[in-house]
């Protein structure tokens, strides 16, 4: 986290472009920040805090010494989808925040502020998600249907299509809307899962752990302790883009200037080790609202007992692999 804040701070103080950061201020100027797929915390508000230093810093170097008064005061929209638990968030807000909270239920593949309304949008760990499952999951005849997975891991080529046509909808209408609410000059800051160029998905921990989740409910399929039907049609509504077609996606909509992208790569050797019960609740704390939605709660409790001990056994080669997180600050354009 210390090196994504390191990043953050350098993206606003290199690239944002907008009158509220030049003197003179006035008592009225509004700094508006949205943190896109917040969840609950606390995650989201040390990200938060650090945007908000990032920008008074920059106030103060275009300024000399300023008096706090003379700041621009923030605005933080805290937005996730209407199932996120908005009141654990909003309980667990910093007491001594040096910002307005508000909280702004909805889907971020759509609008969600007025126009040019908003200076920095921040996302982390949000974008691979997608709106909806593509319409080819529910054809059982489909080339695409995935049986017996739950993830596009080892998946038919057909199947990782239809998931990449889906997502690629999706950037289009992400993008469309933000071209809307961020102000000219202003800044998207995203730090997303990424699929480098050519990396076989196996190569993953993150997949790894879900081919293995998705193991452990076939097994109770096996077992009678939930229909084979139930586990053949859930499948997880995510995409991992690649550098690519995130560039491409910019480029179709226009709007944005991409300034810095960048592949964090973390190692078994920069990382903590984590045990495999660390990694079940992790994933637990991901997954188990989908389980849940699809396959009903009396089956969670057995599904993650069983789960560590996959994890487990595969626990030198999941050491082993690595993650990759794609970091990317665009700017809104101006007007010709």
């Amino acid at each position: 986290m210390d090196g994504t804040k390191q990043l953050v701070t350098e993206a606003i103080l290199d690239n944002l472009e907008i009158p509220e950061c030049s003197p003179p201020w006035k008592s009225t100027t509004v700094v508006k920040v949205a943190d896109l797929g917040c969840a609950v915390g606390p995650t989201t508000f040390s990200q938060v805090q650090n945007i908000v230093d990032a920008v008074e810093l920059k106030c103060r170097n275009a300024g000399g010494l300023l008096m706090n008064s003379q700041i621009p005061e923030f605005q933080v929209f805290f937005n996730d989808q209407t199932s996120n638990d908005f009141n654990t968030l909003f309980a667990s807000l910093p007491p001594n925040r040096r910002y307005h909270a508000a909280g702004v239920p909805g889907s971020f593949h759509s609008r969600l502020f007025p126009n040019s309304s908003l200076h920095i949008v921040y996302s982390f760990a949000a974008l691979h998600w997608l709106s909806a499952m593509p319409k080819e999951m529910e054809d059982r005849s489909s080339p695409s249907w995935n049986k017996g997975r739950i993830y596009h891991l080892n998946a038919a080529d057909e199947f990782i299509e239809a998931f990449s046509s889906q997502h690629q909808q999706d950037m289009a209408r992400f993008l469309d809307a933000r071209s809307q609410e961020v102000v000219e000059g202003g800044l998207m800051i995203l730090f997303f899962p990424g699929r480098p160029d050519g990396a076989l998905p196996s190569q993953f921990i993150s997949n790894v752990l879900l081919y293995l989740l998705g193991s452990c409910l076939l097994d109770m399929a096996n077992k009678g302790k939930v229909s084979q039907e139930k586990v053949d049609s859930f499948n997880l509504p995510m995409y991992i883009m690649s550098s690519e077609e995130l560039k491409e996606a910019i480029n179709r909509n226009g709007c944005f200037s991409l300034l810095k992208f960048e592949s964090l790569f973390d190692s078994a050797e920069s990382r903590p080790r984590s045990t495999a019960e660390e990694r079940a609740l992790q994933v637990r704390s991901v997954m188990e609202r989908l389980i849940k939605e699809h396959f009903g709660d009396e089956i969670l409790d057995e599904l993650f007992d069983s789960y560590p001990k996959k994890v487990e056994q595969e626990d030198s080669l999941i050491q082993s692999m690595k993650t990759t997180l794609f970091f990317a600050v665009l700017r809104r354009k101006t007007s010709n």
